[in-house]
């Protein structure tokens, strides 16, 4: 069997193993999360195994350079053209490179979540189906110690204003990203929903009123904001309720650093 066509046989097996190796890895490692819904998980896991088995049967199966060869030479058409070797080569060199570029994609670049780059590319807060959970705003009784930031973004986005969650204080945890409109003044605290995976993930974000926040936090680093809601003071943000931030700290990216 010549190089070329080796080569070519085995792409789709090696690529298959490499994807079915990286999953089983992320699982392991509590990292399959920033990719896929945490329901998914257990099928997810189990289709890479099969994946996994099934691939290194296929390989097993492939025939040998011998067998091949001798093959070929029983059939071979001596009237039929033979490509350029170097076009072969190049064919076999470009396979190469993607099967090696899958490799260290898969294997060695460290996952990361989705940041703000992604967040221009998504509406903020845009999605009806992300934030169609949330419930009516709470009552003076209510305990909203445990709303998360699609909480708090649902019901602003369903029109809670701020003078009916007056005096109602937040502690938000997510990543930073600049209000587009006041990017100086006004910054989100954003996390990413996921329904099934980070393809489908969507960005929500509460807006907090914090003149000059750029010289203490980088845009994509993690905060957390204890504070009380209001209209918004800022005459260039399209944002209507902020919070005002009481404190405003750095932390650390959380394990699950998405909502569902």
């Amino acid at each position: 069997m010549s190089f070329s066509r080796l080569v070519t046989r085995w792409k789709g097996p090696a690529l298959t193993l490499l994807a079915a190796i990286a999953t089983v890895w992320l699982g392991a490692t509590g990292q399959l999360g920033l990719y896929i819904n945490p329901r998914y998980y257990v099928f997810t896991l189990i289709m890479a195994a099969i994946a996994f088995v099934l691939t290194i049967g296929a390989l097993l199966l492939i025939p040998g350079p011998d067998e091949d060869d001798e093959h070929e030479h029983d059939h071979h058409d001596h009237d039929k053209p033979h490509g350029h070797p170097l076009l072969a080569f190049g064919g076999s060199l470009t396979t190469l490179v993607i099967v090696a570029a899958a490799a260290v994609a898969l294997l060695v670049v460290p996952p990361s979540t989705l940041t703000s780059s992604a967040v221009e590319q998504r509406s903020l807060n845009g999605s009806s189906n992300s934030l169609a959970q949330a419930g009516p705003p709470p009552g003076t009784s209510d305990d909203t110690s445990t709303y998360s930031v699609k909480d708090w973004a649902a019901l602003i986005r369903q029109g809670t204003t701020a003078d009916e969650l007056n005096g109602r204080a937040a502690t938000l945890t997510g990543f930073v990203t600049p209000d587009a409109d006041d990017p100086d003044n006004v910054f989100y605290v954003a996390r990413f929903v996921v329904t099934c995976c980070a393809v489908d993930a969507q960005p929500v974000g509460v807006p907090v009123y914090s003149p000059g926040w750029s010289n203490s936090h980088a845009v994509d680093s993690w905060v957390t904001v204890t504070g009380e809601f209001e209209a918004n003071p800022s005459v260039l943000s399209t944002a209507t309720t902020v919070v005002s931030p009481d404190s405003l700290t750095t932390v650390e990216q959380p394990a699950e650093p998405y909502v569902y």
